[in-house]
């Protein structure tokens, strides 16, 4: 939405979570949760900041939090966090 003097309201993204990612984020100890929460937020925010990459062979977007990845796609007003894991673990790209 278009304000007054061409500024833009600041709109929040809707968030849906996977199962996988849930449980991902259920079991981080609690410094690391913390972490992961506060980049989805910032992802809602703005969901396509200068360190998200596409991520190649999938119509998804990935972002780094310390040793973990985010897997997400936005589809109209909702951030979808498809998978969360290790960054170095090829797990992660199996559960998409």
């Amino acid at each position: 939405m278009t304000l007054k003097h061409g500024l833009k309201e600041n709109l929040m993204l809707k968030l849906s979570i996977s199962k996988q990612a849930q449980k991902f984020l259920d079991d981080l100890p609690p410094k690391q949760f913390r972490q992961v929460v506060k980049k989805v937020f910032a992802l809602m925010e703005n969901p396509t900041p200068h360190d998200s990459k596409e991520l190649k062979g999938y119509p998804f977007l990935r972002n780094d939090i310390g040793e973990y990845r985010i897997v997400y796609d936005v589809k109209e007003d909702v951030l979808r966090i498809i998978v969360a894991g290790k960054r170095n673990d090829s797990e992660v790209y199996k559960k998409i």
